[in-house]
């Protein structure tokens, strides 16, 4: 087990490579903290030493900052901290600080997960001389998290025909890993779909399922995408409440068949419900040619829509006007100078609204008009009628 009286000083050569790799990444001018990470033995046990860099009035400074043991699941760490998301270095020793930060002090310990720093790796060759690890095909395994690599290769010694496959992604999956020692057949189907599941995006569920079901991971991988966005979003509630979720695999299935997604079906079932279809019908839940039938109906609610709107709209200025008749003995001379005009119309209280940028136009006031809850008046100078000056809302209720 590694203590903290294990650790040692960055040896010379050590130093000189990572030096010789930071000039290599054009960094060695940068007044910015950066990491880098080698490997070394501790009371024979392999470690992961992160250090820190920075440059300082023409000095070039590192020392380490974090100690990652391969069987500990805590880490030594000094002078670093993190906030958020950020790993904070305090370079209070180096005189680089005038005052000490509150992460600067002395070797402590804390949870191995919360420092696996991605940072460049200066020999990751180190590993591969080491017996316990010379058939690993760590030199081939492209993920950054090396220890967590191999700490899986000392219980699933499949990781190796993993990696050599090119499928670094699954290394550190339990659930792969498991199902690889035990079935030969999804090794070799794994080996053979190894294109589709190095993707490091696709759900490990749904490369076990399309093994399971004996279909494309990819399909596989939109379905379950899907499936995911349909139960997490609010704005699929017409669907949620017509389909059971029994059904979800079956509209998700016709989804990506038809080459379309949750969106766009969403717009072809609504359209469907303005036109009043019988959506439990399978022939309007899943017409054949999606794409066809989908511009056909939204075109037909446009249409629709349009003509119930203009019917809507009629109906609120014959109304509107017939309001506007009744109360027309308000309107009056106010003085020589101003006169009172009673709206007349919604579009009036657009234009008023629009000259005047306050919100009479909106927020339902032609509706107020109409059910007599408050009347608009428009106040004018008497030689200028038709500027608008100020809106006086009456209340009628």
């Amino acid at each position: 087990m590694v203590t903290k009286k294990n650790i040692r000083n960055i040896p010379k050569y050590m130093l000189d490579k990572i030096k010789n790799l930071d000039n290599k990444m054009n960094v060695n001018a940068s007044k910015h903290t950066r990491f880098y990470k080698y490997y070394t033995r501790y009371n024979k046990e392999l470690c992961e030493v992160i250090v820190a860099v920075r440059n300082y009035h023409k000095k070039w400074f590192c020392k380490q900052v974090v100690v990652h043991a391969i069987h500990n699941d805590k880490c030594f760490l000094q002078d670093i901290g993190k906030v958020m998301n950020f790993y904070k270095v305090g370079w209070f020793r180096e005189n680089i600080s005038k005052y000490p930060k509150w992460y600067d002090y002395d070797w402590g310990w804390y949870y191995d997960k919360f420092f696996n720093i991605n940072a460049p790796i200066v020999n990751k060759e180190f590993i591969a001389t080491l017996s316990e690890y010379k058939y690993s095909a760590v030199n081939q395994f492209t993920g950054n998290n090396i220890l967590e690599y191999l700490r899986f290769y000392e219980k699933y010694p499949q990781t190796e025909l993993l990696v050599k496959a090119g499928l670094s992604n699954l290394t550190t999956s339990k659930m792969v890993l498991k199902k690889c020692a035990k079935d030969k057949k999804f090794c070799k189907w794994l080996y053979d779909n190894r294109d589709q599941a190095k993707n490091p995006h696709y759900y490990v569920s749904s490369i076990i399922r399309a093994y399971n079901q004996n279909k494309q991971i990819d399909e596989m991988y939109k379905q379950d995408r899907m499936k995911k966005e349909f139960g997490n979003a609010n704005n699929f509630r017409n669907l949620k409440e017509t389909f059971q979720k029994y059904e979800y695999p079956k509209l998700l299935d016709y989804l990506i068949k038809q080459k379309t997604d949750l969106h766009n079906y969403n717009d072809y079932f609504s359209a469907c419900q303005f036109l009043n279809l019988d959506m439990t019908l399978d022939k309007n839940r899943y017409p054949k040619d999606f794409k066809s039938w989908h511009d056909i109906r939204t075109d037909q609610y446009d249409t629709q829509k349009a003509m119930q709107d203009e019917k809507e709209r009629k109906a609120l200025y014959e109304k509107f006007n017939e309001v506007a008749l009744k109360y027309m003995p308000l309107q009056r001379n106010l003085n020589e100078d101003f006169v009172v005009i009673l709206a007349k119309s919604p579009q009036d209280l657009v234009k008023e609204g629009e000259c005047l940028h306050h919100c009479v136009g909106k927020m339902g006031y032609d509706q107020k008009f109409v059910s007599e809850e408050s009347l608009i008046f428009f106040v004018r100078y008497k030689n200028k009628e038709e500027t608008p000056f100020v809106t006086l809302e009456y209340s009628l209720t």
